[in-house]
Order: C-alpha cells, then sequence, then structure tokens
C-alpha cells in the first residue's frame, strides 16, 4: 500500500509542477503581449477629428483623420469644421461660437482670437458671442450727459448716410429695424428732413458737407452739361472727378484750416481734389466694398494714435436706395435692404461699444433723399406736346430739364414753355423758364441749371420721345422736395446731443453749420442760418445775436393837409383835406398803431443806404422808399373775425398824393399813364388782390386765431435768390424811375398755440410766406380763367416760402422787437415749407 500512496503523491507532485509552469507560461504570454500591445498603442497617432487651430497646415499622408488644408475640399476629405473654422473668417464679419479663441488668421476679415481686443481688430460682436456682454441695441438708453471718453481723446464726429432712406420707414417699418429705432428713441430725431432740389443724390449729399443750394454748390443734378467748360458731368464720367465742378467747401476743408483731420470712407466730392487736396484719409469710391468692410475700417480708425486718428469721419452706404430703384419704395426688396442697413448700423453700435466709444462718439445719420414708386405706364413725352425734339437734348425722368442741341444758336426758350404749357387736361407736367420756378426750390443761380426746367407730378416721369426713357418701373427720387415722398431721414446721437428728443423738421443745408459746431470750428459762408440747430445741442457752441440794422428809417411828417402837387392822380369826389386828416395822428395814436400792427417789432432794414421814413396810419403802418418810390413794407394785424363776410372794398379808381412825402419823393399817377404797359397798384390791403383780400385774409384769421401781416415788394431780376441793388435793377429797368417787382412777399405770423390769439401770445410762433410771382399773366396755373376760389390758393401755396427766404430777397430782417430768445426766432425762420401745413 505503501507504493500506491507515493504514487499518489508523485502524481500530484507532478500536476502541480504543470500546474505551475502552465501559470508562469500564461503570466509570461500575457505580459509579452500587453507589453506588445503598449508598444503598439505608444507608437500609434489618433486621427485628426477638427480643424480647430489647424487651419491651412500643411497634408501630411501620415496623418491619419481628417485633413485642413486647403486642398481638402477637392480630395473631399475635410474635418466637418474646416468652413466654420477656416473658410468663414475669411469670408464673414462676426464671430460665432465655434470661432472664439480661434488662432489668428492672416486672412480673417476680423477676429475672435483671446488677443483680438489688444490687438484691435476684433468682430464687432465678440464681447457679445465670446464673453456674454449683451448688444449695444439690447441696452437701455444711456445718460450721455457725461461723455465716457478714452483718456486724452476728444469727441469725434461720425456722419453717416443711408442713401435713399425715407423718412417714412423709419415709423412704417421700426419693429423691423430694431438699432435704428433705438438711435431714433435714445437720441435727438426729427419726423424728416427736408432734401435739396432736386432730390438726387450727389446735389444733396455734397449740400448736407458744404452748407450750400445744388444752385451755389455746383452740383445741380448726378448729370449735367457746363456751357463754359463744354463738358457733361456723369457719375461714371472722368469728368466727375474734374475738381472745377465742386464749388464751396465741404467740411473736411473746413476742419483742415481749423487744425482738424478727417478720414472718409466713401462721400460724394471726398475722392475729389478739391482746392487742390483731399481729406487726411479717403478711400477712392468703390461700390464693390462690402459695407461691414466700411465699418470695420472706420473702428479701425478711431482707434489710431492720437497724431493720425481723424475728428471728423463719414460711412456712405448705398442702400436702401439701390434696392428701392430696383424694387420700389413698397416691396419685400425694401424691407431687406432695410434689415440689412439696420444690421450693419448694429454692427458699428457693436464696435463703438467693444472699443468703449459708445459714449464718446457724435453720430450722425442721414438720407439725401427719399423714393417715391414709378412705372412705364406714368409717363409724358416731350414731343406729344410739341412735336420735333430733334434740336433739344432732353433730361428726363422725375425732373426735366431742356437746352438747345445747338450751343451756339439762338433759341426760343419762352416759346417752348409756352407751348408746353396746359397742353392736355390733368398734365402731369410744369414747365418753367429757370428764372420762375418757385423761389423756395433755390434752383436757377447756376450757368449749368438750363433755361427751360420741368416739373413732374409725384409717380410720374417726363421722357423726351415715347419709348426714351427705359429705366422707369420701381423707384425714383429727385421730384419737388415739398412732396412727402422725397422726405429723407434724420438721427442724431452721441455726448453732444439731446437725449430722447423729436425736433420740428429742419433743411439738410442747416447740417453743415450743426456739423461745424460739433467740432468747434468756424464755418464757412453758406446758405444755412447759424444757430437754427442749437436746440439739437446738449450745450450749444454758438450764440447767435440779431443782426445790426444797417439802415435806420427818417421822419415824413405831415407838415400839410394839402400835398404840394397831386402827381397827376385823381379820387374822384374825395375831398382829399378831410381824408387827409386820417393821417395826422398823435404820438400817443402811432404809438398804438405801432403796437397792434407791428406785433414782433418793425422789420429792420439790412440793405445799406436805403432812405425810408415810417408811415403811420390806424389801420396798418408801412416803410415808405424814397429811391424804389414805394413801401418796402405794409403791416397790419387781423384779429380772428366774427364772420367771414368780405373786408369792406376800397373806393375804385382812387389814387392821390401822400401828403407826408414830397413829389420828388413820389410816383407820378401820369407816368404811369405815359408808360402804355403798365398800371399801379396797390402795396397794402385792401385790394392787392381781390381774392387774397376779399376770402384768405379772413379765412387765415380764422383758421390761426388771428394774423399778423407784413407784405411788399421784392427785386430779383438777376435770380440769385438775394435782394437786388439799385445799381441791379436799374440794368433791368432803363430809362424810368418806375420800380416793378419781381414778386410780392407775404408773410402771416401767428401764435403755434392755436388757443391763443396772436395779441397775447406767449408760445412759439408760427409762420406761413409766401413769394408771389408778378407777372403778366398766370398762365402756369391751368385753371387761372376759372373763378379765383379754384386757383388762387392754390397758386399761393405753390409759391409758398420760408420767412428766411423773404429775408434773403427784401433784405428786412423780421421779429427783432419779439423779445424771444434769437435761436427760437432762427427756427421759426427756417422752418421748411415742406413742414408748414395748409389748413383748411
Amino acid at each position: 500500500m505503501d507504493w500506491i500512496s507515493e504514487a499518489k503523491r508523485n502524481k500530484k507532485k507532478i500536476i502541480i509542477g504543470v500546474l505551475a509552469v502552465s501559470i508562469v507560461t500564461l503570466i509570461l504570454g500575457l505580459g509579452l503581449g500587453l507589453g506588445l500591445d503598449l508598444q503598439r498603442c505608444q507608437n500609434q497617432v489618433t486621427p485628426h477629428t477638427s480643424c480647430r487651430n489647424r487651419c491651412y497646415e500643411p497634408f501630411d499622408n501620415e496623418k491619419p483623420g481628417c485633413r485642413c488644408d486647403e486642398n481638402c475640399v477637392a480630395a473631399n476629405s475635410c474635418c466637418f469644421d474646416y468652413h466654420d473654422i477656416c473658410t468663414a473668417p475669411t469670408e464673414q464679419w462676426e464671430c460665432t461660437k465655434v470661432r472664439c479663441g480661434e488662432k489668428r488668421l492672416t486672412q480673417s476679415k476680423c477676429h475672435c482670437s483671446d488677443d483680438c481686443l489688444s490687438a484691435g481688430d476684433c468682430c464687432t460682436n465678440y464681447k457679445h458671442v465670446c464673453q456674454g456682454e449683451k448688444q449695444w441695441v439690447e441696452d437701455t438708453c444711456d445718460n450721455l450727459s457725461t461723455p465716457t471718453c478714452p483718456a486724452g481723446y476728444k469727441q469725434p464726429l461720425l456722419l453717416v448716410s443711408l442713401d435713399g432712406l425715407r423718412a417714412e420707414y423709419l415709423q412704417t417699418w421700426s419693429a423691423l429695424i430694431p438699432v435704428l429705432d433705438k438711435l431714433r428713441k435714445c437720441g435727438t430725431s426729427a419726423p424728416f428732413m427736408q432734401s435739396a432740389f432736386p432730390t438726387k443724390t450727389f446735389p444733396n449729399h455734397y449740400s448736407i458737407v458744404t452748407g450750400l443750394y445744388p444752385e451755389s454748390n455746383g452740383l445741380i443734378d448726378n448729370t449735367m452739361y457746363d456751357p463754359v467748360f463744354d463738358a457733361t458731368f456723369s457719375l461714371s464720367s472722368p469728368e466727375k472727378n474734374n475738381p472745377d465742378w465742386y464749388l464751396g467747401q465741404p467740411i473736411w476743408h473746413t476742419a483742415k484750416y481749423h487744425g482738424l483731420k478727417s478720414g472718409t470712407f466713401f462721400w460724394p466730392g471726398s475722392d475729389v481734389k478739391i482746392a487742390d487736396s483731399f481729406p487726411d484719409i479717403y478711400i477712392p469710391y468703390d461700390g464693390t466694398v462690402p459695407f461691414e468692410e466700411r465699418v470695420f475700417t472706420v473702428l479701425k480708425w478711431l482707434q489710431l494714435p492720437a497724431n493720425e486718428r481723424p475728428d471728423f469721419f463719414t460711412l456712405y452706404l448705398e442702400e436702401p436706395d439701390k434696392s428701392g430703384h430696383s424694387y420700389g419704395p413698397v416691396s419685400g426688396g425694401i424691407i431687406a435692404s432695410l434689415q440689412g442697413v439696420d444690421k450693419i448700423i448694429g454692427q458699428l453700435m457693436n464696435g463703438l461699444k467693444q472699443i468703449n466709444l459708445h459714449r464718446c462718439l457724435n453720430i450722425v445719420i442721414v438720407a439725401d433723399h427719399g423714393m417715391e414708386e414709378t412705372s412705364c405706364e406714368r409717363k409724358e413725352a416731350l414731343q406729344e406736346l410739341v412735336g420735333d425734339t430733334s434740336m433739344y437734348v432732353v433730361t428726363e425722368g422725375p425732373i426735366g430739364r431742356i437746352r438747345a442741341k445747338n450751343k451756339d444758336a439762338l433759341w426760343d426758350s419762352a416759346g417752348l414753355v409756352a407751348n408746353m404749357t396746359c397742353k392736355k387736361p390733368d398734365q402731369k407736367i410744369k414747365p418753367y423758364l429757370k428764372a420762375n420756378l418757385p423761389k423756395r426750390l433755390h434752383f436757377a443761380n447756376s450757368r449749368r441749371i438750363e433755361d427751360v426746367s420741368i416739373l413732374v407730378d409725384t409717380k410720374w416721369l417726363f421722357e423726351r420721345d415715347p419709348g426714351s426713357l427705359t429705366f422707369c418701373s420701381g423707384g425714383n427720387h429727385g421730384y419737388d422736395n415739398d412732396f412727402e415722398s422725397m422726405h429723407a431721414m434724420f438721427i442724431s446721437y452721441g455726448p453732444k446731443f439731446q437725449n430722447e428728443k423729436e425736433i420740428d423738421p429742419f433743411s439738410n443745408t442747416e447740417l453743415y453749420n450743426l456739423m461745424c459746431d460739433i467740432l468747434e470750428v468756424s464755418p464757412s459762408s453758406n446758405n444755412g442760418t447759424h444757430g437754427s440747430m442749437n436746440h439739437v445741442l446738449r450745450q450749444p457752441y454758438y450764440t447767435p445775436v440779431h443782426p445790426a440794422e444797417q439802415s435806420e428809417p427818417t421822419q415824413c411828417p405831415l407838415v400839410n393837409l394839402n400835398p404840394e402837387d397831386d402827381l397827376g392822380c385823381s379820387c374822384g369826389e374825395v375831398v382829399e383835406t378831410n381824408i387827409n386828416k386820417r393821417l395826422n395822428l398823435s404820438a400817443e395814436e402811432a404809438s398804438t398803431a405801432e403796437k397792434k400792427h407791428a406785433l414782433f417789432g418793425r422789420p429792420r432794414m439790412l440793405q445799406p443806404d436805403q432812405s425810408y421814413c415810417i408811415l403811420y396810419q390806424e389801420g396798418f403802418i408801412s416803410a415808405y422808399s424814397h429811391k424804389a418810390l414805394m413801401p418796402l413794407w405794409s403791416s397790419f394785424t387781423i384779429d380772428n373775425p366774427n364772420n367771414l363776410d368780405p373786408l369792406p372794398p376800397v373806393t375804385p379808381d382812387c389814387l392821390r398824393a401822400d401828403a407826408r412825402i414830397s413829389a420828388s419823393q413820389s410816383p407820378r399817377c401820369d407816368q404811369y399813364t405815359a408808360a402804355g404797359n403798365l398800371r399801379s397798384a396797390f402795396l397794402y390791403p385792401p385790394k392787392i388782390w381781390d381774392y387774397f383780400h376779399n376770402t384768405l385774409l379772413k379765412k387765415y384769421a380764422s383758421i390761426y386765431n388771428g394774423i399778423n401781416v407784413v407784405m411788399g415788394p421784392v427785386f430779383d431780376y438777376n435770380y440769385d435768390g438775394q435782394f437786388d441793388t439799385p445799381d441791379q435793377i436799374q440794368q433791368f429797368l432803363p430809362d424810368t424811375n418806375i420800380s416793378i417787382p419781381t414778386h410780392y412777399f407775404i408773410v402771416l405770423t401767428s401764435c403755434r398755440d392755436s388757443a391763443q390769439s396772436v395779441t397775447s401770445c406767449d408760445s412759439e410762433l408760427q409762420t406761413v410766406s409766401f413769394l408771389l410771382p408778378h407777372r403778366a399773366d398766370n398762365l402756369e396755373s391751368c385753371k387761372s380763367t376759372e373763378a379765383e376760389s379754384q386757383w388762387v390758393e392754390d397758386h399761393m401755396w405753390f409759391h409758398q416760402a420760408r420767412v428766411r427766404d423773404v429775408e434773403w430777397l427784401t433784405g428786412l430782417d423780421f421779429y427783432q422787437g419779439s423779445n424771444r430768445p434769437v435761436p427760437e426766432l432762427l427756427r421759426v425762420k427756417t422752418r421748411p415749407t415742406a413742414a408748414i401745413y395748409r389748413k383748411q
């Protein structure tokens, strides 16, 4: 039994040994295998799955995974984020979450790298997307009464043009343009800004930066002919770069002359060597430059060192004008365009906030004009009115101009106008000799304005021959600047402007003076009225004062009730001595008459060397000119009437000598009789014009709760919009001392608060003024042969004017005795005609 036990013990040992060897073998095998796998793992390269920090790295065939080199697209092996990380930055101007913290790429439009803030080249939404800050539009309105500027940083001015942005768009589409809407609400805005006539792009942009009407700034249209140069200017011709076309002093030159710098990213005239110089920084016009690039560049300019940085900047965008032309002003195309420019302005404001200039920069955002719907079905052709047009050069569109094709030939421009006037019922065009255009248009005093101008009804177009105007559907502009569709937008924002304020409409020629005040420089001579925009500013820079009178009145006392000479005049059975007693007013009676009839002080005479005296009557007062031999003005007040019955008529055929004026300083009735083609007329009511006297005066006194009326003659034979000197008048009226006015002015003044009468008004004044042409007929009104009620009032309002226009044409200055602040009076005087509404 022992051997059996021994055998069992040996077998057990053998089994244990085999197991031990097996375990060791297994362990060694596992260790070796794992070691080999570990080595293989250590030697293995992880395949690439993203382009983050790998954009445009060279392709390496040894490296597995997706590619990020320039040829990966062709090889269909790009990583999934190749476009977002590598190509989008070269095409787009905004950060995305994917781009935040990106590796800086030289080809990027803007950057989202961690160092972009210090480099000053972040995309405008970097802080919003990558750091979680609010966008500018999401903030509440800032109180900018205390500007926040970097140390040593002077407040700059940025002028932005959104071409063709009709004022009405801001109201109609406000919900779709949140950035512009916030700027409008938080800054200072106006319901509209009146464009200059014609309402075209180059004329108005240049008016904005010079303060000059197109007739004075040289650019009377986008296309024009100069007979002295014998050359034609157009936006696509080399003449556009000829500085001889550009008159006046653009604001970038004004800034330079006062030691400031300018940077212009497009503006008509800014890339032209006007007055032998350019802005300090300017970009030649190229309409293909993306809007985002324009904003980004201006933001970079704002970060230049102080010795290089401009003080004045411009930024120009062609939209929504281009879309308005293509699609019309009420269209999906316009809405998309407005949303596009709103996004661009949003980028500007985000960018300013990002560089901490959003409480430092002063911004003016304007349009040059509005936009109107047009159709090829609404055109009137010159040929249909006059027949053969081969001898004419015709400017077509929303405004027309005509000149002779042969520049050396004499041609009958007046005959052409007569042949075009009122030729068919409901005619949509109205021809004028340029001297006869309404004075409110300021469109005559330039050799580049042809003799014949055509005003076109809104929505209609003028063409030479049927079908000759092919660009006719969609939208257009150029019409009468009183048309609502031609009104331009205005918004200002910044520490120098008022917060959350809406002002009254104004003319764009007032902007130049305003911008000079913001830059704190003295403006060049211009057509604006300095100080009229003081209410826009938080602290006005300029304080206007009343101009000093140049010619004071003399005395014309009543010495004798019987005139020394009857002047060849007669007054029927009237006993002149009895009537003349009415002229014998005491000092107290004269003072009472002046207080009633010159409510706001007598007009001051700014013409030098004028000889005149004030004549007092119970019913009116007047200033009689010893040179013109007629009243320079007559003033009277009509209270709110109890009824609208006509005023009593004047004694017919009653002309007599004024006993207060010497015969040598009086016109003679027999002079008019001898002249044959002249007749005398009253220069004060009643009976300047029967309908005006009989109906309109009392109507307006009722509507406006009493009115003060000042009226008198205008002499503008050279149609420059300024009063003619006696020598100039004599050139046009030789061999006679009879003065024949070219126009008559009427200034009606009432209280803006209609609850207050004009005689007790302590609020702001309101005015309605007219410059009525003095012509042999009124054929410009096609209804002039009908009853006066059918056309006279329309005719008068078509020739409406500003008080300032009247002042320029007469050399008078109104309201100096009103005891109102001068800036307030200037606002009243410069209120544009489009903002003075006709009441019925």
